[in-house]
């Protein structure tokens, strides 16, 4: 990585400011509302994990600068053999080279252990192929600032999906919210959410060895629950995505339901250690 030098000031004034920043109201559930204005943006950092996005990502951190233009942002280029790193360069995001592909999870536990080292107190995770609409984040960020919770996962459900799902992922999906809402013992709908927002402590757990390298989904969920965070889902929007293909299509799904099952019950058998390492 090519991290930046840490800013103590920057820091120590968020830190200082932190009990006044939170929203003067509940968040709506209404995607957009708490305003960007009421947030503590300076406290936030924005990650967006990118693998070969250049034909996406300049529209994607033009949306989230709009939406959040006191928020920090960076992009971790997860060895893209394109222009995604100039791109996100030219756009003002700060920019993380990774030296070999780690998967979409390695990538954004990259990000945690960025916004660890730079003492960032709330990460807005955001794909960069246009699908999470950034006029949702303040919604996604308002109970995580506010100390309500500490990890909120976008639901598109709650929202508003702007784009058809085949039948058969949204099946899968459906299985997942359900064995996810069983286990935690709290109602979940959309469990492969990567539109997400964590607290400090979150981050800081997730920056370790906490985290899956390749599909962070419903198994992150009951990870975080069994360690006893405070998680909420939010109404956001998402849409197609812009460029891209999904990482739960083709072979990758099957792949991906054997693994997640796989995932939920070593999570399972971790319960007792979670709690004490949390």
């Amino acid at each position: 990585m090519s991290p930046l030098p840490a800013d103590p000031a920057r820091a120590s004034a968020a830190r200082a400011s932190a009990g006044s920043q939170a929203p003067a109201t509940p968040p709506s559930p209404v995607p957009g509302d708490p305003t960007p204005s009421q947030l503590g943006l300076e406290r936030v950092l924005v990650v967006v994990p990118a693998h070969d996005e250049e034909a996406s990502l300049a529209a994607t951190l033009a949306a989230v600068r709009a939406q959040l233009p006191r928020a920090a942002v960076v992009v971790i280029d997860d060895c893209s053999t394109d222009r995604t790193a100039e791109i996100a360069a030219a756009a003002g995001a700060r920019v993380v080279t990774l030296p070999c592909n780690l998967g979409y999870g390695g990538a954004v536990q990259a990000g945690f252990k960025y916004a660890l080292a730079h003492g960032y107190e709330v990460v807005l995770q955001l794909d960069a192929d246009g699908q999470h609409d950034p006029a949702s984040a303040a919604a996604l960020l308002a109970p995580v600032l506010s100390g309500e919770v500490e990890v909120a996962i976008g639901s598109r459900f709650l929202g508003q999906a702007r784009y058809p799902i085949p039948a058969l992922r949204r099946f899968g999906m459906h299985v997942f919210a359900r064995i996810v809402s069983f286990v935690a013992r709290q109602r979940f709908s959309d469990p492969t959410s990567g539109f997400q927002a964590l607290g400090a402590r979150a981050i800081e757990f997730f920056a370790h060895d906490n985290y899956p390298s390749d599909f962070p989904d419903a198994d992150t969920i009951i990870l975080l629950v069994l360690a006893g965070f405070r998680v909420r889902e939010v109404p956001v929007v998402m849409r197609a995505r812009s460029a891209g293909s999904s990482m739960h299509s083709n072979l990758k799904a099957l792949y991906y339901v054997s693994k997640m099952f796989l995932s939920i019950t070593m999570v399972m058998l971790r319960r007792r250690m979670l709690r004490a390492r949390a």
